[in-house]
């Protein structure tokens, strides 16, 4: 796989990190829908950005009031939603039907196959949510959906566990091999993070600025982590994050 982060400085690379700046995010504007993908998506393709380890597709989705997508099927993809503001109202061929408002996840393993439709249930207020895809660590799985709220002091200076493989300490059980956080950070808060040996991490930047081992990052700014050691999150000014930890 060609990683996500090819184009960097050689500052960065040296560091072990490697920076995906927003603006260089692929665009999309449908009128009811503005998107910015971090990896190659749609009519993007950019080969030097196909994704990090299994992690697809980070989409950055802004969705017009009585906006949404359409019943569309997928298999053989994990699939979340991470609400930022407004709802997302999902049904799907399994019988699934939900609204997820701000602070709210929603996860689908696709499986075998499914199909399903999302739209913003609101006629008049746009909302906004990171849509992410996985490559799973199994085909042809039985299809499954779950929903989660993470409460605001869950996240609060901390990472807050919301996906794993086994499902541990109150998490959603994915069918992948990543461990998958959200936090805040606001003013002199700080988050420490050991990454074990040989693991690999992608911080994504959903709201606000922070740093990242003293490198600055700002909303929708990507940053792959290729080498493990003592991650520490600060300087957050209204910061929230989503944390993916590759074993």
């Amino acid at each position: 796989m060609i990683h996500s982060a090819d184009k960097i400085s050689d500052t960065l690379a040296a560091s072990g990190f490697a920076l995906r700046p927003a603006e260089e995010r692929g665009k999309a504007d449908f009128g009811w829908l503005r998107s910015a993908h971090s990896f190659s998506f749609g009519q993007y393709f950019d080969p030097g950005h196909m994704g990090f380890e299994s992690l697809r597709v980070i989409n950055d989705d802004w969705v017009a009031g009585g906006g949404g997508f359409p019943p569309h099927a997928h298999a053989d993809a994990e699939i979340f939603s991470y609400v930022l503001s407004g709802g997302l109202q999902h049904r799907d061929s399994l019988g699934n039907g939900s609204t997820v408002m701000a602070g709210g996840v929603q996860y689908m393993s696709a499986g075998s196959g499914v199909t399903h439709s999302e739209f913003n249930p609101s006629e008049t207020e746009p909302m906004q949510f990171l849509q992410v895809w996985l490559n799973p660590n199994v085909s042809g799985a039985e299809p499954r959906y779950d929903t989660l709220d993470i409460a605001p002091v869950d996240k609060d200076g901390k990472l807050a566990l919301f996906l794993s493989p086994t499902g541990r300490d109150g998490s959603m059980a994915i069918r992948a091999d990543a461990d998958i956080y959200a936090a805040t950070l606001d003013g002199e808060q700080q988050i420490t993070r050991d990454m074990a040996p040989g693991s690999r991490a992608w911080v994504q930047v959903a709201r606000g600025s922070l740093s990242v081992n003293g490198q600055a990052l700002r909303r929708g700014d990507g940053l792959a982590i290729r080498e493990a050691g003592r991650l520490n999150f600060a300087d957050g000014a209204d910061a929230e994050l989503l944390y993916f930890e590759f074993a």
